[in-house]
């Protein structure tokens, strides 16, 4: 189990444009300095605000350590905490997700407010203080109907993301959407091979056969340097949509962190589908023109990815749950007024990345596989296909080299 001195070494010893050593996606203490430097201190996607959709509304998640759980108060306003019990520790909610007036632990019935706010606690004493025993804080912002959290005590500024996502993701409505399915699988790898895997196509022709019918494997779709840089095809495609009002060209974080392009589908795909049709008829998301605006992509490290097409709407969650197992959560979202069976078929709509989803599992899966070996050694990056996993790779081992031995500690309320 590496120290913080013996990750720096690793991290140091690494050569330009190469994989990462075994110990970086293997190693016991790299996990948790993985979730102290990154996961406990950078803004991550929780849930699409559609997993909310009314008052009493929760989510919970678990990062690393911590058990968080989402709520929408009777204002509207979404909100996360630590789920536990400021009696005695006791996890408040065990589920996944539902609705609740309040918020009740099940040891002793002390009773939260969805704003946090102790209400009942019964038999305590006369001096007892219930305004400062309120449910712990987490950080929490709605951008555009994407939730994100932040466990730090004082979270990295993110204004400037907020301010372009919304505006990018304002057209696809994703904040009155609706969840038309959700699927969680256990990928047996590092968080980072999820990561990497997700940042390049080199692998699909060979791994993706549904979804390669409509997404182009070819590396000029990925590969953008700024907006008005990239492929003839691409560059059209931007002017059309965003004389339509889209917003559509390639913008970043200085540092890569996110970035945010609108791309074509191939000939003219309308959607990830089979029959490359829009899964979802006679409707289209929030205000978009047409059925052929492409997918607008969207990624920010550490864990999500993100595709918003016309009909219909993809987003993924990433959390590690050890040093060799991530957790990946996908969720469908379709038009407030879609009805299944009506405008759309659930097995039509989330085949192709479901497939995709399983297909990348084995994939990362024998990845990890071959790396946990003695004899793996970092090989070369190809610059042409992988562009997106430097990038990625470049931007872990710079946020760990620079935090490392600065671990601020967490938000206490």
């Amino acid at each position: 189990m590496l120290n913080a001195s013996e990750i720096r070494a690793e991290l140091a010893a690494r050569r330009k444009n190469y994989s990462l050593s075994r110990a970086l996606y293997c190693d016991e203490g790299v996990y948790q300095a993985d979730l102290e430097q990154i996961f406990y201190r950078e803004w991550l996607f929780a849930v699409p605000a559609a997993e909310l959709p009314k008052t009493g509304s929760f989510a919970t998640l678990q990062v690393g350590a911590y058990p968080v759980i989402l709520t929408r108060g009777s204002d509207g306003t979404i909100r996360a905490f630590h789920n536990v019990c400021r009696h005695r520790g006791q996890r408040l909610c065990s589920k996944a997700s539902g609705t609740s007036p309040k918020l009740v632990c099940p040891y002793h019935q002390w009773t939260y407010e969805l704003d946090g706010k102790l209400l009942y606690a019964r038999d305590m004493q006369e001096d007892f203080d219930a305004s400062a025993h309120g449910l712990k804080k987490v950080h929490c912002v709605d951008i555009g109907g994407m939730v994100f959290i932040c466990l730090a005590e004082v979270p990295p500024p993110i204004a400037d993301l907020a301010k372009t996502l919304g505006a990018y993701l304002a057209p696809s409505g994703i904040k009155t959407a609706k969840v038309a399915f959700q699927s969680t699988i256990v990928e047996k790898g590092n968080w980072k091979l999820v990561i990497e895997n997700n940042r390049e196509c080199y692998h699909c022709g060979g791994s993706h056969p549904s979804l390669c019918r409509t997404y182009s494997d070819n590396p000029r779709m990925t590969a953008m340097e700024g907006p008005d840089a990239a492929s003839p095809d691409i560059l059209a495609h931007w002017a059309r949509c965003e004389a339509a009002g889209l917003p559509s060209r390639f913008i970043n974080h200085p540092k890569m962190q996110w970035r945010l392009a609108r791309i074509p589908l191939l000939n003219n795909a309308e959607s990830y589908t089979m029959s490359t049709k829009a899964a979802v008829t006679g409707m289209r998301m929030g205000e978009m023109p047409f059925n052929d605006a492409g997918s607008l992509l969207f990624f920010h490290y550490p864990n999500t990815w993100n595709h918003f097409l016309a009909d219909h709407a993809i987003v993924f969650r990433v959390l590690p749950l050890s040093a060799t197992e991530t957790q990946v959560t996908t969720t469908w979202l379709v038009p407030a007024d879609a009805v299944e069976g009506k405008d759309y078929d659930l097995k039509t709509l989330t085949e192709v990345w479901e497939a995709t989803n399983d297909e990348d599992r084995q994939v990362v899966e024998e990845n990890q596989a071959g790396i946990l070996s003695p004899a793996y050694e970092p090989g070369p990056y190809s610059t042409v296909q992988e562009e997106g996993v430097i990038q990625f790779v470049d931007w872990y081992c710079d946020t760990m080299s620079e935090r490392l031995g600065d671990a601020p500690a967490l938000a206490a309320e």
